[in-house]
């Protein structure tokens, strides 16, 4: 059974040279009670989320198979350009990965481009309540900047 672990924390980090990432400890322990199959995800540009592979595969897998159902029912009749961009992004959003002894991970081709940080470049970890992101500095502080505004309605919406 998949980890249902709450990640939080925020701790900036550096890429070595081989754009390999040590995840904090701190997130690295609890991440790995659920197993250490690992999937990588880009999730918007300069941001990468780290999931618990059975997790990740449980969610893909629940929509993937809405998706058929709608698809074998009609319901997605003349919508095909829509699942095409669907599909063609989901794949390539993701792919397994391997953490190495003490928690470190290598970034692969293609993912490192779409992160948007140099070798030995810096980043910052989260822990993003389901899973861990990687972020580019730059782009977690405009992201931040545009959501902190709306952070304690959301936080009454999801705690009443």
């Amino acid at each position: 059974m998949p980890s249902r672990e709450f990640f939080l924390g925020e701790f900036p980090r550096a890429l070595d040279e081989r754009f390999r990432l040590s995840i904090p400890l701190e997130l690295l322990d609890p991440f790995l009670a659920g197993g250490t199959e690992t999937i990588l995800a880009k999730e918007r540009p300069g941001a990468l989320s780290l999931w618990n592979a059975g997790v990740w595969h449980e969610r893909l897998a629940a929509g993937v198979d809405l998706i058929k159902a709608k698809m074998a029912s009609g319901k997605l009749d003349g919508r095909l350009e829509e699942v095409q961009l669907l599909s063609r992004l989901l794949s390539t959003r993701h792919r397994p990965v391997t953490l190495e002894g003490r928690g470190r991970l290598l970034i692969p081709e293609g993912f490192r481009e779409f992160l948007g940080v140099e070798p030995s470049g810096e980043v910052i970890v989260l822990g993003a309540g389901v899973c861990l992101e990687i972020w580019h500095p730059r782009q977690w502080i405009e992201y931040l900047e545009g959501r902190m505004p709306e952070f304690q309605q959301l936080f009454d919406k999801l705690t009443s």
